[in-house]
C-alpha cells in the first residue's frame, strides 16, 4: 500500500485477533516509532509489550486499579476484560525530563507521534489496531506498574492484531475546510 493512501485512509480497528505482529514485523513497528519527531533527540518514550500471560497480569492490574478507584461493577468488568481485546498491547510511556530547550509538552507529543507511527507501521504490514487511553493512564497503581516517574505520562495503550472484520473499502472523505485557515 502506498504511504499516502495508507495515511489518508487510516482507521482504527477495535476487534483484533491472532496473529499479532511478531519478529521482523514487530521490529519494523518499533523502528517506525523510533523515527517519531524528537526535538533534542531525547527519545522520550518506552514501550512495554503485553502479550500471552502478560495480558492476564495486565487484566489483574486494571481490575485492582478500578476496584481501588471505587468504580462500579460494569467499569471493573470493562477494565478486567480490556486486555483480551487484542493479542498484543503496547503501553507507551512518555519518559519526560526537565530540559532547557524541550518542554514536557513537546516530549508528550513526540511519544504520541511514536504511537501513531507504530499503528501505521502495523497497518502497512497487514495488521491494525486501536489507540486507547482513558483514566487508567493516570491511575497511580498503573503508573507504578509501568515505572512512571513524576514527569512521565502513559500516553496510551496501543492494541494490535489482525482485524477480525474486514474494513469497508469506502471511506468518507471529510471536508477539510472548517479545519484550515490561512494566515
Amino acid at each position: 500500500m502506498d504511504a499516502l493512501e495508507l495515511l489518508v485512509n487510516r482507521r482504527s480497528a477495535s476487534r483484533l485477533v491472532e496473529p499479532a505482529p511478531q519478529g521482523e514485523q514487530r521490529e519494523n513497528i518499533i523502528r517506525a516509532a523510533m523515527r517519531a519527531p524528537d526535538h533534542g533527540t531525547l527519545q522520550p518514550w518506552h514501550f512495554f509489550m503485553i502479550e500471552g500471560e502478560g495480558r492476564e497480569r495486565f487484566s489483574q492490574l486494571l481490575e485492582k486499579a478500578a476496584r481501588d478507584s471505587g468504580l462500579d461493577e460494569k467499569a471493573i468488568e470493562k477494565a478486567r476484560s480490556g486486555p483480551f481485546r487484542a493479542p498484543l498491547i503496547v503501553t507507551v510511556v512518555a519518559k519526560c525530563q526537565e530540559h532547557h530547550k524541550v518542554p514536557q509538552w513537546e516530549q508528550l507529543l513526540s511519544a504520541g507521534c511514536a504511537v501513531m507511527a507504530m499503528q501505521m507501521a502495523a497497518l502497512a504490514q497487514g495488521f491494525n489496531g486501536i489507540w486507547r487511553s482513558g483514566p487508567m493512564t493516570d491511575n497511580p497503581q498503573v503508573r507504578e506498574a509501568f515505572g512512571c516517574r513524576e514527569l512521565d505520562k502513559i500516553v496510551g495503550f496501543l492494541y494490535l492484531g489482525t482485524p477480525q472484520l474486514k474494513a469497508s473499502t469506502t471511506i468518507s472523505v471529510p471536508d477539510t475546510t472548517p479545519f484550515v485557515s490561512y494566515f
